[in-house]
């Protein structure tokens, strides 16, 4: 009773004074933590101006152009705030990053009125084109393709002509080299809708390539007469320097031979045309498949290769040594030759990225500071979010940077070596040794894991031997194939190139070895469902706490990275249809059936991996429970009651109509719905697919249908065609 009353009814005052030194501690932990944040605020701001970004490219419609510039007024007047007005450091660190994210969505839509050019309306109209070749373009399952620029397409004025074609070539013969006016016809549409609900959008991709057109060449591709008209001058210069990098990659195939020179080709110039299927598919299981992109680790390697022999070269001459900064002058070469490289690969996006962040870190050695650090690599995003808004939502800038920031983190994190004294040579090579073996690990290791999630949404693939392949190959092509390449097209206009070509060769020979035995392993590659899509954005948001949040407290952010690999999956549906009613695929227990597979099988395979499902198709065994003919598929006794009908004509259409309506609940066309009763209940023709785009449908335990269209989850942009919205 004292002890009560003495502390007023609360605690025993030796449990408030027991108590007390642990909140203090606590208050005192938390501080020391803030403290480590000093001077990395700046970190944040590339993530503040990318979710801006992100943020108007969610938004289920167009914003009025009034939009963006009230966002950027509206940024502009935060800035200012943030550094005039008497606020703490937290409220100025806050509006800052408002100011960022204001700024991205602004910026994001001027990009969009910027590139905004014609598209060609849906249809697939025939119309002849007479174009100029301004590339050679990765091949496509139709075959070899080129990137046009066109002079006139039938049946559309000047003003509603795409600035760019892509388009798909028949026949085995090599594609017209860039610089070539060509003439033919061709089954033209707009780019392609997303594949299924929620895939990713290639079509916005094309819009901001300004490719507002893609088709399949009909006939054989003619030279064009007459007179070839006035080009801008920036269209010529792009053609040369392409007509440049397509002559070399046709010299190292035909030097090198198709299963190296292709290879060496696609990693020197960026052209994949020469690249077998096989070689692809192997190195893709294999975790290898990023060697064949243009990247960062091309640019590393070569910059790398470059800024050593600069390097070197100033320091064996005592002359220079005395009178040269050696790390600047080496530096400068290596951005010379990042930029050098970037022209000859052709400017694809993933080499823009790498190529920025390459400079970056050059610019930081000219400026006497850190070359490899958190703060070069948050300057090279901001920059390419400042130059492609866009590339907030590709796969390349999410995995490039994400991996990165791992490995940049990673650098931070890994204790200086202790410099021992006086220690043996043979003891100090295996310690060397031993470091570099530990330190590829963990770099593969982070890269891996920083990659991973979004390799999963993204892709569905997992390449289960990816990291012994990876630590096997990098001091291939790092040590060997690289170097050799980069000497081998150096010393080719010189006569001097065989040599140093022959040991490329031999190190793309040790890559596909690597490839085909770890690709051959069982269970290389595994395919896993998509997670929903707010997952991905959770992932990154909690990858980029832990690499840029200094301390312990970095590991609040790991549940939230691991968001894609434990968010629930939806059931697989039991049906999808592609955009224009053209092809559709079953399920088949854990895995899917292509009723068509020659036709939209890009499409199929991709709705298959997004929900977990092995592709077959209807060759490899019979459809269950569907009578699959010529022009469409219809159900059997006890199969499931759906039909599906791809052909137009009058006769065979109605005919399979009524066969159809007699048997199925849910029938599928691709044209329009014929006249007449039917007894199904639920019949999806043309003018849905228009409306709608791809779909996914899933019967339920009650006989009715729950559809999932692609269209409403893409929203009305810009990038969408007319009919496609």
């Amino acid at each position: 009773m004292g002890e009560t009353a003495a502390t007023g009814g609360g605690p025993p005052l030796n449990m408030r004074l027991a108590r007390a030194p642990s909140l203090r501690g606590a208050r005192l932990w938390l501080g020391r933590q803030a403290d480590l944040q000093a001077g990395r605020f700046g970190l944040w701001t590339p993530v503040a101006l990318g979710c801006g970004a992100a943020l108007y490219f969610a938004l289920p419609g167009e914003p009025v152009l009034g939009v963006a510039i009230l966002s950027l007024l509206a940024a502009v007047v935060l800035a200012l705030t943030a550094m005039r007005a008497p606020l703490g450091p937290a409220a100025s660190g806050a509006l800052v990053l408002l100011a960022c994210l204001a700024a991205g969505l602004g910026l994001a839509r001027l990009r969009t009125e910027q590139v905004q050019a014609p598209i060609i309306p849906p249809g697939g109209d025939v119309r002849r084109i007479e174009a100029w070749v301004v590339d050679v373009a990765s091949p496509g399952q139709g075959g070899s393709r080129v990137l046009l620029a066109p002079v006139t397409v039938a049946g559309l004025s000047p003003d509603e002509t795409p600035i760019r074609i892509r388009l798909t070539l028949r026949g085995p013969e090599a594609p017209p080299a860039p610089g070539t006016r060509i003439t033919t016809r061709a089954l033209l549409n707009p780019p392609p809708p997303p594949s299924s609900p929620g895939a990713y959008d290639f079509a916005r991709d094309s819009f901001f390539d300004g490719v507002g057109g893609v088709g399949l060449a009909l006939g054989g591709v003619e030279a064009a007469t007459g007179p070839p008209g006035a080009l801008p001058w920036g269209l010529r210069l792009q053609m040369q320097v392409n007509a440049f990098r397509w002559d070399l990659t046709r010299r190292l195939v035909d030097r090198m031979g198709v299963e190296r020179g292709g290879l060496a080709a696609a990693m020197t110039t960026g052209h994949e045309a020469f690249v077998p299927p096989a070689q692809v598919e192997a190195l893709r299981a294999a975790g290898l498949a990023h060697i064949i992109s243009i990247s960062g680790l091309h640019m590393a390697i070569v910059g790398g290769f470059v800024y050593g022999l600069a390097r070197l070269a100033v320091a064996v001459s005592p002359w220079l040594a005395l009178r040269l900064p050696g790390r600047k002058v080496a530096a400068a070469s290596g951005m010379i030759a990042i930029l050098a490289y970037l022209v000859l690969s052709g400017g694809p996006d993933p080499a823009v990225r790498a190529g920025v962040t390459a400079c970056a870190a050059f610019c930081a050695i000219l400026w006497d500071r850190r070359a490899i650090s958190l703060r070069t690599l948050a300057l090279a995003a901001t920059v390419v979010l400042l130059m492609r808004p866009e590339a907030v939502t590709q796969p390349g800038f999410q995995m490039s940077f994400a991996a990165t920031a791992a490995l940049v983190a990673l650098a931070e994190a890994w204790p200086a070596p202790v410099r021992e004294i006086s220690t043996p040579l043979p003891v100090r090579i295996l310690q060397g040794a031993g470091a570099a073996a530990l330190a590829g690990v963990l770099i593969s290791l982070a890269a891996g894991l920083a990659t991973g999630p979004f390799a999963l949404q993204h892709f569905n693939r997992i390449a289960v031997y990816g990291l012994p392949a990876n630590l096997l190959s990098e001091p291939v092509s790092t040590l060997l194939l690289m170097p050799a390449l980069a000497l081998g097209v150096l010393l080719t206009p010189l006569g001097l190139g065989d040599v140093p070509l022959w040991f490329a060769g031999q190190g793309i020979e040790a890559l596909n070895a690597i490839a085909r035995i770890f690709a051959g392993l069982p269970g290389a590659e595994r395919v896993i469902a998509s997670a929903p899509p707010w997952a991905l954005p959770v992932t990154f948001l909690g990858l980029l706490f832990i690499c840029l949040w200094k301390g312990p407290l970095r590991w609040i952010g790991l549940p939230l990275a691991l968001a894609v690999y434990l968010a629930p999956r939806t059931p697989a549906p039991d049906l999808w249809v592609a955009h224009d009613g053209a092809s559709a695929a079953v399920r088949a227990g854990d895995s899917a059936v292509a009723l068509r597979p020659d036709v939209r099988r890009f499409g199929a395979e991709v709705w298959s991996r997004r929900r977990g499902l092995a592709l077959r198709a209807p060759t490899d065994g019979p459809v269950p429970g569907l009578a699959c003919r010529t022009y469409a598929c219809t159900p059997v006794p006890g199969g499931p009651p759906v039909a599906v009908i791809w052909t137009r004509r009058p006769g065979v259409l109605q005919r399979e109509y009524r066969l159809a309506c007699s048997s199925a609940d849910l029938i599928v066309l691709r044209g329009r719905r014929p006249a007449g009763p039917c007894g199904a209940r639920f019949i999806l023709d043309e003018t849905d697919f228009r409306s709608g785009g791809s779909v996914e449908l899933w019967r339920l335990p009650d006989g009715r249908w729950r559809a999932l269209w692609a269209q409403p989850m893409r929203g009305a942009r810009p990038w969408a065609a007319p009919g496609y919205q």
